[in-house]
C-alpha cells in the first residue's frame, strides 16, 4: 500500500513540475498533490485537501507550492505509521566472552534500552562446545567454524532476549557490521570493538533465526511475558505484623 501511495505521489509531483503554469488544473491548483500523497491516509486525506489549494488563495503560485510540500509532509507521516504498525518480537542477543570481560555489559544493555526496547529475558551462561557448535550450526562448512565455537565457550556469555517493535531489525543496526572496522560509527562494534574474532556481541539476524536461537538459549518459564499495552495492575500488599519479642524471664534472674 504505501509504495502504491508513494507512486502516486511521484507521479503527481511530476505533473505539477512538467506541466505549463498558465493552462496546467494542477499547477495552478495545487492540488493533485497533495491528494495523491494523501491516498489511504483515511481521516487525514480531507484534511490534505481541504488544506491546500482552497478557493480564494493568494495565488496559483502559492497554491503550487502548497501542493509540492504536501508530498514531504505526507511521506513523513506514512514513514510514523509504518513504524507504529511495526509487529511486537523479539530477538536473541549474546554478549560474547570479550565484552564480558572488558565489563561492556551495563553499557550494551543501556543502548538497548535507549532505543526503547524491553529485556524480557536474561542469564550468564558458560556454554560448552557442544553448545557452541549448535548455536552456530548453519556456519559448520565454513573453515572458521571451529575456532569460531572455541571463543563462544571460552567464557561467560551474558545470553538476553530483546523484545520491541522492530527490535530484531533495528538491533541489528545497534550492534553493527560483523567486521568492526566496516561498522559505522555510533554502532556497538563500531565504537567498541576492532576486529572480527573478537566483535563482542551477537544479535539474530532474521525472524527464524530469533525463534530458534530464543528456543535454543531459554526455556520458556525464563521469559517474562508482559501483560498487554493499557492493561491494569493491581497489586497487593499483605502487611505482616512484627510482635514484639518481650524479655525473657531469665533476664532477670
Amino acid at each position: 500500500m504505501r509504495s502504491q501511495i508513494c507512486r502516486s505521489a511521484s507521479r503527481a509531483a511530476r505533473s505539477v513540475l512538467s506541466a505549463p503554469k498558465a493552462s496546467s488544473r494542477s499547477y495552478s491548483e495545487g492540488r493533485a498533490v497533495a491528494t495523491a500523497a494523501a491516498v489511504a491516509l483515511g481521516s487525514k486525506a480531507s484534511f490534505f485537501a481541504s488544506s491546500f489549494g482552497r478557493a480564494g488563495s493568494d495565488s496559483a503560485s502559492k497554491r503550487w507550492i502548497s501542493g509540492a510540500l504536501a508530498v514531504p509532509a505526507a511521506a513523513y507521516m506514512l514513514v510514523d505509521q509504518e513504524v507504529h504498525a511495526a509487529e511486537l518480537e523479539r530477538t536473541f542477543i549474546a554478549i560474547k566472552p570479550d565484552g564480558v570481560q572488558r565489563g561492556l555489559i551495563a553499557e550494551i544493555i543501556s543502548r538497548f534500552e535507549r532505543k526503547g526496547f524491553k529485556l524480557v529475558g536474561i542469564k550468564v551462561v558458560v556454554p560448552t562446545k557442544d553448545f557452541a557448535q549448535k548455536h552456530y550450526h548453519d556456519l559448520k562448512e565454513r573453515p572458521f567454524f571451529s575456532g569460531l565455537c572455541d571463543f563462544l565457550s571460552s567464557g561467560p556469555v551474558i545470553a538476553m532476549v530483546w523484545e520491541g517493535e522492530g527490535v530484531i531489525k533495528y538491533g541489528r543496526k545497534l550492534i553493527g557490521a560483523t567486521d568492526p572496522q566496516k561498522s559505522e560509527p555510533g554502532t556497538i562494534r563500531g565504537d567498541l570493538a576492532v576486529v572480527v574474532g573478537r566483535n563482542i556481541i551477537h544479535g539474530s539476524d532474521g525472524p527464524e533465526t530469533a525463534k530458534d536461537e530464543i528456543n535454543l538459549w531459554f526455556k520458556p518459564n525464563e521469559l517474562v511475558f508482559p501483560m498487554k499495552r493499557g492493561a491494569k495492575v493491581k497489586i497487593i500488599c499483605k502487611r505482616k505484623e512484627k510482635k514484639e519479642k518481650r524479655p525473657s524471664k531469665d533476664l532477670f534472674y
